[in-house]
């Protein structure tokens, strides 16, 4: 476990993705079996405790120190595990430190009524760092700045395969992946990468840069097709295994049943995954409505039904299509889908284009004239194959140019992890009838200087506490103004402003500009579709 530990921390407090990938890769090559696949497994996601709950954390803390001291220091610090780890009175020499295999054993046999007392014998055993890492493998919750992607990168660095290989087989392999570690290390052959219902890994685009790539382009090379605003998906049909994934290959076809129904063919699709209603696109917020659930009743599916709009067919029955040219593979896609003739699956039409500036003009007018039912264009070059990873060259994004308001603070949030001691989570309001309303909240788009500076604004400029919350001062005479970009804007009764955006970032920190001078809600009325 301090193994396990010592990764965490050190991930916890690495910023560079390449560092992280050497944490990564000199672990895995270090431990021993089982030990490491089921670190591999908690830092893919791949790790889940049914018994286990964090309000049983908050149990058994509650139960060593007193409880208003506990939630005055939860206030403060913002994290449970961070929190729980460093206010524990151990007893130390009680217990012997436990291995991570031991606990994942332990965990994945346990009653719900053992999970507490197993809880409190290695809290006991464990220093701080054992102790905050343990707390986080049990929540699930890691933090550590690690995406399941770059965890299976590292895997694949450590074995000195190429990650789209790996990704191939990811899904046929189960904790602690014996067999997996054994051909990473050479003394097996590949595990069956025609397993059914298998992920294949994704081909991504790069992003378009409209005055230096346009001019290197030859406009009848490519293809365009609207990039609808959903949730790219690979739903893939074999030998009775339906199964639908995300880009990234996590599973979520336990959310998306009625879609699952709809997979009749034998095959693998790449699309996007959309609520659909009579054959329009619906706003990405109806679609949040079916996403991260654990279940989804007839009720939700009822209100907000998905479909999968069709970009590329990657199999089709037992041929892999993959090699062929996009040209190739979009006619067979055209087949494929009428051959289907699902209401769920329909196709992303491609859009008649001579020059570069007509298409220019097609991407300044979304489909049906709403601005919100796609995020840009998709270029393809026809003569490509379907390449794992982010080629340069065949597929480009040309998104369409952000929505851009100023906005006024209003309130900040502790972050998580190494920003835990900074308020890093804005909330920001435009003025209605000479007050501020709420319209969004964003924790990226600046640097850790801003970030510093920010915090200090906060601190500086606060005038109420709620716990982690922080409400600032802001009126038409002082406050900060941030310069916020987003996608897309949609209606929504959820928010008092009757408005919800879509990816909002903060674009820039207008220091010089007075808060009385931001915008107004009318401003974003006028952008709703």
């Amino acid at each position: 476990m301090r193994g396990f530990a010592n990764l965490l921390d050190r991930l916890s407090l690495t910023a560079s993705r390449n560092a992280k990938l050497t944490l990564v890769r000199d672990y895995l090559a270090e431990t021993p079996d089982p030990e490491r696949g089921w670190a591999l497994a908690s830092l893919t996601g791949g790790l889940s405790f049914d018994a286990a709950k964090p309000a049983m954390i908050r149990k058994a803390v509650e139960a060593r120190v007193d409880p208003i001291l506990f939630r005055l220091s939860y206030d403060y610090v913002g994290d449970l595990a961070e929190t729980a780890a460093l206010i524990w009175p151990a007893r130390p020499g009680a217990n012997r430190e436990p291995d991570l295999s031991e606990i994942v054993d332990a965990l994945k046999t346990a009653k719900r009524s053992e999970v507490q007392g197993l809880l409190e014998t290695w809290l006991d055993a464990l220093g701080a760092d054992g102790r905050w890492a343990l707390l986080k493998l049990v929540t699930g919750g890691l933090r550590v700045g690690l995406s399941a992607r770059l965890a299976r990168q590292a895997a694949a660095d450590f074995g000195g395969v190429d990650v789209g290989d790996l990704e191939e087989i990811w899904h046929s392999q189960a904790p602690p992946y014996a067999d997996l570690f054994a051909w990473l290390e050479g003394q097996t052959e590949r595990p069956n990468p025609g397993a059914h219902g298998r992920f294949r890994p994704v081909m991504l685009a790069q992003p378009l840069d409209e005055a230096a790539d346009l001019a290197k382009l030859d406009p009848a090379a490519y293809a365009a097709e609207w990039k609808w605003d959903g949730i790219r998906v690979q739903a893939v049909s074999e030998g009775g295994i339906q199964r639908l994934y995300t880009r990234t290959g996590d599973d979520i076809s336990h959310t998306f049943p009625d879609v699952l129904a709809a997979l009749t063919f034998e095959g693998a699709l790449d699309g996007e995954l959309l609520v659909l209603r009579d054959g329009k696109v619906a706003p990405f917020a109806d679609l949040q409505q079916r996403l991260n659930r654990k279940t989804i009743d007839p009720k939700t599916i009822a209100a907000y039904p998905a479909g999968i709009r069709a970009y590329d067919l990657l199999a089709d029955g037992d041929e892999d299509l993959r090699r062929l040219t996009f040209a190739e593979r979009r006619a067979r896609l055209e087949a494929f889908v009428a051959k289907i003739a699902s209401p769920l699956i329909d196709l992303s039409p491609t859009l008649n284009f001579a020059t570069w500036p007509a298409l220019a003009a097609i991407r300044a007018n979304p489909p049906a004239g709403d601005p919100q039912s796609a995020e840009g264009l998709m270029l393809k070059r026809l003569d490509s194959p379907y390449e794992a990873g982010r080629p340069k060259g065949p597929w480009f994004k040309w998104k369409r140019d952000p929505f851009l308001v100023d906005v006024v603070l209003m309130y900040a949030q502790r972050g998580h992890g190494k920003r835990s001691s900074f308020y890093s989570d804005y909330t920001f309001g435009v003025w209605k009838d000479g007050a501020l309303t709420p319209v969004g909240k964003a924790y990226f788009g600046f640097t850790d200087e801003e970030l510093k500076l920010i915090d200090k604004f906060v601190r500086d400029h606060t005038i109420e506490r709620f716990g982690p919350v922080r409400s600032v001062k802001a009126n038409r005479d002082f406050g900060l103004v941030f310069e916020v970009a987003f996608e897309g804007l949609q209606r929504s009764t959820r928010h008092k402003s009757g408005v919800a955006m879509r990816f909002p970032r903060i674009n820039r920190i207008r220091w010089d500009k007075p808060a009385r001078e931001a915008d107004e809600l009318e401003t974003l009325e006028r952008m709703l579709p």
